[in-house]
């Protein structure tokens, strides 16, 4: 994990870009990396432009990356970005990081990603429980998951945390237990109410 996002660059950049945002595994906890995906998203001016400033900007980052890494940048307006044939749409619009905010990318758009993990534990035995409490709630003084990762439990079966915390709880629930959901939402805040919307989910089982 590269955390660029936090780190509060001092980039050049013309009033044309929108954001620069770091995705891909980089910004994932714990997993592993070759590259840095970086993606400029830009007002509407010509791909050329777009590719002439896209590169300006991956000189000044090159700098700032682990020396065995390498930038791999990519360059958006807002219709490339959201159009259904852009396979980096959702790496970027659900885990994206601006380094212009240093904050969620979504956050532009007034959204709030997040991560539920949903379980079941009726089916197991008392001590596979107690197990599965220690490892989210800690034992002994030392933290547990959520605590660790500043992840919440919603209610009995279901956790809540960042996205870049994705591969830290799947791999340590796996351990555990092998049947529980993945589900990737959105958060907007409208009136003082919040509504969730439904993005992806996936089955983890034992197949």
């Amino acid at each position: 994990m590269q955390r660029l996002w936090q780190q509060k660059l001092k980039l050049n950049y013309s009033k044309d870009v929108v954001d620069i945002v770091q995705f891909g595994s980089s910004v994932i906890e714990g997993k592993e990396y070759r590259d840095v995906d970086i993606a400029v998203i830009f007002h509407n001016i010509s791909f050329k432009e777009q590719l002439d400033q896209a590169y300006e900007v991956k000189k000044q980052l090159a700098n700032l990356i682990n020396k065995d890494k390498e930038i791999h940048i990519s360059q958006f307006d807002f219709y490339s970005l959201l159009n259904a044939s852009n396979f980096a749409r959702e790496g970027i619009l659900f885990y994206g990081k601006s380094l212009l905010t240093g904050k969620n990318f979504a956050f532009r758009f007034g959204l709030k990603p997040v991560l539920q993990i949903l379980y079941n534990l009726e089916k197991f035995e008392k001590k596979d429980k107690v197990r599965f409490h220690y490892l989210l709630r800690g034992k002994g003084g030392k933290y547990g998951l959520l605590r660790k990762y500043d992840g919440r439990l919603v209610k009995p079966g279901m956790i809540e945390i960042a996205p870049e915390y994705e591969d830290v709880f799947v791999t340590a629930i796996s351990g555990v237990i092998k049947d529980f959901e993945v589900r990737k939402i959105f958060v907007a805040e409208m009136f003082g109410k919040k509504y969730k919307t439904f993005v992806t989910s996936i089955r983890r089982d034992e197949k």
